[in-house]
């Protein structure tokens, strides 16, 4: 997968229409940003935490004190990158290499995760992927199955294993989107999923509400991830982000402390909600 460079954030102010720099890598964490211990002594467990936005969620949990398990697919470097930075903070990171799509492995990273910490506090669900298409007719059936089970599938399967673990003020954040809302033509099964986990954040949170355990989301509007270079190319790559009110793409930098905010006691009476952080987007939910 391609990195892309951009220095701090302060360098990246773009104008509607201005040409987004494609040879510049996410933004992690804002330089100044303080934390204050709102996760001390807490433990997380995060799928697809080795880039993008969950690099992101990583390093500022850890900033606020958390230790933290990811999930990763193959991206073994990114992986490794991420755990420097949450180590940077003087925080634990585990690396668990496998494919969400797999119950047993999923089991299996709850497991771990204990074993190395002895309690999860905060499970994020963000593992996603997504294949760009023209129209219904061009989705294979195997890109079909793959998207479900990446992006909503595995949800159920960590959440069924942490549950008995979970206790009173931990928390689950789900990683929707804002095609959950609005639509896509091009991401019809990836926008159908993120439509899933805005149905499943609101029901699970129902659920769970008489144990004290807040189930919340965030639906990001178009972050400048890995992701994007990898699935989109021509004018959709270079015009991404700039349709939104704000008239660039987001940083996972701008998305990270939402998790913080739902993770800690900041946001003690949400539950079955989520942040929309999408550049200015108005959609209704």
């Amino acid at each position: 997968m391609e990195n892309i460079k951009i220095k701090n954030h302060e360098e990246q102010s773009h104008q509607p229409g201005q040409q987004y720099l494609m040879d510049t890598e996410p933004v992690t964490i804002r330089d100044d940003y303080k934390g204050s211990s709102k996760l001390s002594g807490k433990v997380a467990l995060i799928t697809g935490g080795d880039s993008g936005i969950g690099r992101s969620i990583a390093v500022y949990f850890a900033k606020e004190g958390a230790n933290v398990s990811i999930i990763y697919l193959n991206e073994d470097q990114d992986a490794q990158t991420t755990k420097s930075a949450v180590e940077a903070e003087d925080r634990e990171c585990l690396l668990i290499k496998g494919d969400v799509r797999d119950e047993e492995l999923c089991k299996a990273a709850v497991q771990q995760t204990i074993s190395k910490f002895g309690t999860i506090n905060i499970i994020v669900n963000n593992a996603a992927m997504q294949f760009p298409e023209e129209s219904i007719e061009k989705i294979t059936t195997e890109n079909l199955h793959l998207t479900f089970e990446t992006n909503i599938y595995a949800f159920f399967y960590i959440i069924k294993a942490a549950l008995k673990y979970l206790k009173k003020d931990d928390t689950i954040i789900n990683t929707s989107s804002v095609t959950a809302y609005r639509g896509s033509e091009h991401l019809i099964d990836y926008s159908s999923t993120k439509g899933a986990i805005s149905a499943f954040t609101r029901s699970l949170s129902k659920s769970l509400a008489h144990k004290g355990i807040r189930v919340n989301a965030v639906a990001p509007g178009p972050i400048w991830t890995p992701l994007i270079p990898a699935t989109f190319k021509g004018d959709d790559l270079t015009n991404f982000g700039k349709d939104v009110p704000l008239g660039r793409p987001g940083q996972p930098a701008e998305v990270g402390p939402a998790y913080v905010f739902l993770a800690s006691k900041d946001s003690s009476y949400m539950t079955g909600q989520v942040m929309h952080i999408n550049g200015g987007e108005i959609i209704g939910g």
